[in-house]
């Protein structure tokens, strides 16, 4: 079975509802991004940080999997796919995809404060975390990778891409570093698919489907 790994962004979920960090000029409820999503902000006000990925699991309960979501999981019918996700939402999930690798964490789990890989999901997406909260006796911060930190699973998301036989991109500039350096690791022989209403400049070589992630996915269907 060949190997489908496909990698998506922002504008896969935007059809769903969830606002992205570059709407309104990189501001989100009037905050800053690198007061609520950097090593710095964090640092300096756990509790303002902590409040407002709260807010984003409440806004997360209130949207659901669009029908991109839901195609890609009609392509394991025929390959084994990967999915490379720079979202930290669980859409892929309750869409029904089988292997999700997230490379800027998730909003519906916490990690400890001491020990950075032991992670704590969460039911509840109404679960209010704080400074303050204890679970298993250990402090918690939002399992999200922050700006000014290492993203731990690029490695292992490089491997995926280069091991794809089919290598997809959706819903994504292709300026977030690390993610966007995967496509240097896919290799010379296999086929690329782009989907974006507004993609930007990539290799003659790769597909380009000029689309939004609900229309691109129907036609990748009709493609592959």
């Amino acid at each position: 079975m060949k190997k489908l790994v496909i990698s998506t962004g922002a504008g896969i979920s935007a059809e769903s509802g969830i606002q992205t960090f570059r709407d309104a000029n990189g501001l989100w409820e009037n905050y800053d991004v690198m007061e609520v999503c950097s090593a710095d902000g964090f640092r300096r006000n756990p509790k303002l940080v902590h409040d407002f990925y709260n807010a984003r699991r409440r806004q997360l309960a209130s949207v659901a999997p669009n029908s991109a979501h839901k195609g890609l999981v009609e392509f394991e019918k025929r390959y084994d796919v990967q999915i490379i996700t720079q979202n930290v939402d669980d859409l892929h999930e309750r869409a029904g995809s089988s292997n999700i690798l997230h490379l800027h964490g998730e909003l519906m789990s916490l990690r400890s404060m001491d020990y950075p890989y032991k992670v704590y999901p969460l039911e509840d997406p109404a679960f209010e975390s704080s400074p303050e909260t204890l679970i298993d006796g250990h402090h918690v911060r939002p399992h999200i990778v922050f700006f000014q930190e290492s993203v731990p699973n690029m490695e292992p998301a490089a491997q995926l891409a280069s091991e794809a036989d089919i290598f997809v991109v959706i819903g994504t500039t292709l300026q977030v570093y690390p993610a966007a350096s995967l496509l240097h690791y896919v290799r010379p022989e296999v086929p690329i698919y782009y989907i974006d209403p507004n993609p930007a400049d990539v290799p003659s070589d790769v597909h380009v489907i000029k689309a939004t992630a609900t229309e691109g996915v129907r036609q990748l269907l009709e493609i592959l």
